[in-house]
């Protein structure tokens, strides 16, 4: 049985690896698709920032020109900047945990500026990238980490649902929120609407992502689910979880997936837009599996160094998305040392203020906690809020008897 079955058979190659365990060659065949993505990743810049054409989604980025581009890399900056920022204040006790999105910058900044105004967007816990892009606050996203709120942006107006902290469980809401769109006919054109769904390769071995896939391939519901594929499910690595391609699993479900180089921000936004193109025309849905590496840990309660090798971090350095725009940026002239010196600026004076703001958060009145849970007055509720704020006030006047 040939070693490579293990990670990403093919139709008419053979069955997949039956075993229970891995063999150390099946291991390092799994390893070796890891690091090279497989014969089916979608590319349009290399590490080393080179422009690969693409017949088939060169058109999906024809607008992005170089001032584009540079903001593309601008985003990338301030989010990773934003993203370091939050996971030191955890570390110095100001928030409570953290989800650090480092390595992931593309795969997010990309999807997330393909999507239109009247696109819904439904995160996992991770896509602090994602609501950057579609205009959230970043400072409404520190409230929920410091344990003041539980989101506080206007998930309507900027088409981004609140965080989402069970695994996998957005897949069912995005499924469907879509199906609403099919059924109330904002789908068969240029101007239909489109969700998308983020979550990691660890959440595909959840039954919601797979209730998910079922209900909106039969109802043909206009949604994009877009895998980012981080290598690693907390300490579980992707072999651990399918022994096809992630992207291959959407053909049992009768709608098309595609591979993308998740640390490549021009690939992501083409084959994004291309997915969303197909879902506002009723073709959807579609799934992207994001071909990218999680280059810290899961949250900042965890240790990676006790499951994988530096080796392993250290090669996937060398893929680094934003230092890859930064070279074909350098090497086209289309910036000097000035432009990334001012990004930098940029970037360490965004950091300053949310510091600030994360240092200077007021807390939130005992009332706060019934705010907001009905969208509608509930008696229940007015009840229990009153009941415990009396509560709160025997404390107050306990002395004075």
């Amino acid at each position: 049985m040939p070693s490579e079955q293990w990670t990403h058979p093919e139709p008419g190659d053979g069955p997949a690896a039956v075993s229970a365990q891995p063999s150390p060659e099946q291991v390092i065949a799994g390893l070796r698709a890891t690091s090279e993505g497989g014969a089916e990743l979608t590319q349009l810049l290399t590490p080393e920032g080179e422009r690969i054409p693409s017949p088939q989604f060169d058109k999906y980025v024809a607008d992005v020109d170089e001032e584009m581009l540079k903001n593309l890399y601008r985003d990338m900056v301030l989010v990773r900047r934003a993203d370091r920022e939050a996971n030191a204040m955890q570390r110095q006790g100001q928030l409570g945990i953290w989800v650090p999105l480092l390595g992931q910058e593309a795969a997010q900044i990309g999807s997330g500026r393909a999507l239109e105004q009247r696109d819904m967007a439904f995160p996992s816990y991770r896509e602090h990238g994602v609501a950057y892009a579609r205009g959230v606050d970043m400072r409404d996203l520190l409230g929920i980490f410091r344990c003041t709120d539980h989101s506080g942006w206007d998930y309507k107006a900027h088409g981004f649902h609140p965080y989402t902290i069970v695994i996998g469980n957005q897949v069912l809401n995005a499924a469907g929120y879509a199906m609403g769109q099919k059924f109330e006919g904002k789908v068969g054109d240029d101007d239909g609407e489109a969700t998308i769904c983020y979550f990691g390769d660890g959440a595909t071995s959840q039954g919601d992502v797979h209730e998910g896939f079922v209900w909106a391939a039969v109802y043909d519901a206009p949604l994009v689910f877009f895998c980012q594929n981080n290598q690693w499910a907390i300490s579980e690595p992707t072999e651990r979880q399918s022994r096809l391609p992630l992207y291959q699993r959407a053909r049992g479900y009768g709608f098309p997936g595609i591979r993308v180089d998740g640390n490549d921000v021009l690939a992501c936004l083409a084959v994004t837009r291309w997915a969303l193109e197909e879902c506002r025309h009723g073709n959807g849905p579609v799934l992207i599996e994001a071909f990218t590496y999680r280059m810290d840990a899961h949250t900042t309660t965890d240790d990676p160094s006790r499951y994988r090798l530096s080796d392993e971090l250290e090669e996937w350095k060398l893929k680094d998305p934003i230092e890859r725009v930064r070279a074909y940026l350098a090497r086209g002239g289309g910036a000097d040392h000035g432009f990334f010196d001012q990004v930098q600026a940029e970037a360490d004076q965004f950091a300053a203020e949310l510091r600030e703001y994360t240092f200077n958060m007021p807390e939130p009145p005992p009332e706060r906690i019934f705010a907001n849970v009905y969208a509608e007055p509930s008696p229940v509720l007015d009840a229990q809020r009153e009941e415990f704020l009396s509560y709160l006030d025997g404390f107050a006047t306990a002395g004075e008897h």
